[in-house]
């Protein structure tokens, strides 16, 4: 065979394995994003990650001692009506030095316990308690809440998905010092607390 005819044959087979291997390589890569996007697990952990830095910085940039997170769900169900029991648990934490964590405390909650207070949350989106010590518009369940994490102060923010679906709360703890927040900081923290909605519903799907 001559030169001319070997360099034909090696620029085609190049021509043909080149594409090839660029396709089976493609090909390998989807299959291996597909492997990781069906992992619960990595998923979960991703996910776990990226609310667990937003809240601690929402924490640093407003003082605040502790940013948690709650979620609904279900547990259990009534005997014998077999209907679901609505409960909340708290998933997600930030605090500061020398500040307890108080999310082992609050798992597997009944719903009804703060019926009220999570009903005014739903409707009004923003509940603010600047002082604990002020008796006047303060639901009992929140002041169980406020002797339990020993907070003077607490902000709370429904979480709600696009569709308007109520899916969990945010809320900031002053346990050092009574806090008022402003206006602005007030709606700033509510578009956080929407955003984090979005990675939790889209967590879910």
């Amino acid at each position: 065979m001559s030169s001319t005819s070997i360099a034909l044959l090696t620029a085609l087979i190049t021509s043909i394995v080149g594409p090839v291997s660029v396709h089976l390589l493609q090909l390998y890569s989807l299959r291996r994003l597909k492997r990781q996007s069906k992992d619960p697990i990595k998923k979960s952990l991703s996910t776990n990650v990226l609310i667990e830095n937003k809240i601690g910085e929402i924490r640093e940039k407003h003082k605040a001692d502790r940013v948690w997170i709650d979620q609904f769900h279900n547990g259990g169900t009534f005997y014998p009506t077999g209907q679901s029991i609505q409960k909340f648990s708290m998933f997600y934490e930030a605090v500061n030095l020398n500040i307890p964590s108080i999310k082992m405390i609050f798992q597997n909650v009944p719903v009804s316990l703060f019926s009220k207070s999570i009903n005014e949350l739903a409707e009004k989106e923003i509940i603010s308690i600047p002082d604990f010590t002020d008796d006047e518009g303060v639901d009992n369940s929140l002041r169980y809440f406020s002797k339990e994490t020993k907070c003077k102060s607490v902000y709370l923010f429904a979480i709600k998905s696009i569709d308007d679906r109520f899916v969990g709360i945010m809320g900031l703890d002053y346990v050092k010092k009574k806090t008022k927040l402003t206006e602005e900081e007030l709606n700033e923290i509510a578009v956080e607390a929407s955003s984090i909605g979005g990675v939790l519903i889209k967590s879910n799907d």
